[in-house]
Parts: C-alpha cells; sequence; structure tokens
C-alpha cells in the first residue's frame, strides 16, 4: 500500500561530486526494507506541477537509522534543480512504499553487489542494515567510479568493512586503475559462481555491469537489478 506522508527536509549535503544527499525526517512508526524506495513529492512553492514535482529515489539510509536519507546525481531537469534549492527545514511529500531489491534471506550464499555512481544508493542500506543486525551473510561490493571524488559514501564502507568480518569492500578507481574487466572480477570474487549478484544504477550501467557479470562467471538466474529512473 502506498502512503503519503509529510516529511521535513533537514537537510542536504554533497557525498560525492555532482552527487546531492537529502535527509528527511522519518515519520513516527515508518518501517522499510534495507534496499526499498520511495517518492519525494517537492511543494507548490517551487513551481512545480504534478507532471515534474515527483521522483523515486531509494533509501541511501537504513531501516534502523533515525533519519531517512536519499541521493541523486545531479542533473538539469526541472525537479533536480528545484530539490537542490529547497530551503531546510521545507515540509515535503514522501510516497512509500516500492522494491524488493533486498538482501535474499539464505545466509549461506553469498552476495555480491556490483555498481557504479548513483547505483550505490540502495546498497548502502543494505550493507549498513546488515552490519547492525551482524547477518552471517558474505558480501562483497566492487564500486566502480572514475575517481575517489565521484565515489559516494567511500569513508563509510571503509568504515563498515572494518566493523563486519563479512563484508569486503573492492572500490575501483577506474581513471588510475582502468575500468573494472570481467578477469579482475573472477579474480576477486571467488565465490561468483555460487552467489546471488546484485546490480543497480541507471539503465546503462546495470546493462554493462550484467554482460561484465556473466562473462565472469556469475550465474544468470542469480542476477537481481534494480534499474533507476532518469539518467
Amino acid at each position: 500500500m502506498v502512503t503519503h506522508y509529510d516529511v521535513r527536509l533537514l537537510h542536504k549535503k554533497e557525498v560525492a561530486e555532482h552527487t546531492l544527499e537529502f535527509t528527511l525526517e522519518k515519520p513516527q512508526g515508518f518501517e522499510y526494507r534495507a534496499g526499498q524506495f520511495g517518492d519525494i513529492v517537492l511543494p507548490a512553492s517551487t513551481g512545480l506541477d504534478e507532471s515534474h514535482n515527483k521522483h523515486g529515489f531509494s533509501f541511501a539510509s537504513a531501516p534502523f537509522e533515525d533519519t531517512l536519507r536519499m541521493a541523486t546525481l545531479m542533473r538539469p531537469s526541472k525537479f533536480k534543480q528545484a530539490a537542490a534549492q529547497v530551503p531546510d527545514g521545507t515540509v515535503v511529500g514522501l510516497l512509500a512504499l516500492w522494491g524488493s531489491f533486498t538482501l535474499h534471506k539464505n545466509a549461506d550464499v553469498p552476495a555480491v553487489f556490483i555498481t557504479s555512481g548513483i547505483g550505490i544508493t540502495p546498497v548502502r542500506s543494505i550493507i549498513a542494515q546488515a552490519t547492525h543486525e551482524q547477518a552471517r551473510h558474505d558480501i562483497t561490493l566492487i564500486y566502480a567510479n572514475a575517481s575517489r571524488a565521484q565515489t559516494a559514501y567511500h569513508e563509510e564502507f571503509v568504515q563498515l568493512a572494518a566493523r563486519n568480518p563479512h563484508f569486503l569492500y573492492l572500490p575501483v578507481f577506474t581513471q588510475a586503475q582502468g575500468p573494472l574487466t570481467a578477469e579482475a572480477l573472477r579474480s576477486q570474487v571467488s565465490k561468483l559462481a555460487a552467489a546471488i549478484v546484485y546490480l543497480s544504477g541507471a539503465k546503462s550501467t546495470i546493462t554493462s555491469m550484467r554482460a561484465l557479470a556473466l562473462q565472469a562467471g556469475a550465474d544468470e538466474d542469480q542476477l537481481r537489478t534494480e534499474e533507476f529512473e532518469g539518467y
């Protein structure tokens, strides 16, 4: 069931180059699963009509956290330009809840996340929640970006890896290291064929990462995807 909430925009901050994170109040009793998403609805004060005032975002926050966090790669769209200008403290709408891009239940099956750019948002939620719950899943994250400056939540993942003995973080900075290859993926992820592989982000990201994962030996029947709109 989709429910409308009125929530306050607490603050905005840049979490990577051209990537803006919005922190919202968490409504009392609001429950969601790590990896799910909702829509932000901007107020009438932005001047946007109903065809431009709403956009869906994965929760980058984890369910155990006290606020809701969503992030977006900034583009010259009407919604994103208006959202960047909304003052802190403004009440916005939140429509929720959607999505089944969530961690599988069988902890004996490894999880491998492969993404780049803004595709990281539901992944951050899932890994933070798994760490909080001390889940037994062996989780590997391959996160490819041009540079460290374009890598959202990098320091958080370093800290999560230090706290969670089941989590391996493998950032790839392609300007310095070159593009991620199937050979590199095979060498870094020994259980790829047995793992459930999660791909998230823009359609082009998922298309390229899917081909890479299959070439490296992933099981096509074990691929799960979350495609972002508007990129």
